[in-house]
C-alpha cells in the first residue's frame, strides 16, 4: 500500500492492494520487519499472494486459511520457529485488521505493534 497509502499493485497478481488488511508491506511493517522509512520503496504484494507466509496467519479473520506443501510448508519447519512465526504474524494481521478500523485516528508511527513501538 504505502504511497501516502494509495494503494500499490501487487508484483504477483497484478491486482490493486486496496486495504491494508490486505497488504504484506504493512503486515512486515507492524511487526517490525520494515522500517517506515523504506514503507514507499518496497514492493507490495497482497498477504495471500505470498503463501510462504500466509500459512502461518491463524484466525478466523483469515479464512480460509492457507496451507502448501514442500519445502516452505510450516508444518516441515522447527515447530518452535513455526510457532513464534505463527504467533508473529497472527498478532500482526490482526492488527491490521484494527488500523483498518480506527485508520483516521492512527499516524503510520503508531501502526506497529505495541511491543515493537516500545522496543524502539
Amino acid at each position: 500500500m504505502a504511497k501516502c497509502d494509495e494503494g500499490y499493485i501487487c508484483q504477483i497478481c497484478g491486482e490493486d492492494v486496496s486495504r491494508i488488511s490486505d497488504s504484506v508491506l504493512y503486515l512486515q511493517y507492524v511487526v517490525g520487519w520494515i522500517s517506515v522509512e523504506v514503507l514507499h520503496s518496497h514492493p507490495e504484494s497482497h498477504i495471500r499472494c505470498q503463501p510462504s507466509l500466509a500459512q502461518f496467519i491463524e484466525t478466523s479473520e483469515f479464512s480460509p486459511p492457507v496451507v502448501i506443501d514442500g519445502a516452505f510448508d510450516r508444518r516441515q519447519l522447527d515447530p518452535q520457529f513455526a510457532a513464534a512465526r505463527t504467533l508473529l504474524l497472527t498478532q500482526g494481521f490482526l492488527r491490521l485488521l484494527e488500523i483498518e478500523r480506527h485508520r483516521p485516528q492512527l499516524t503510520v508511527p503508531e501502526y506497529p505493534l505495541e511491543s515493537i513501538r516500545n522496543s524502539n
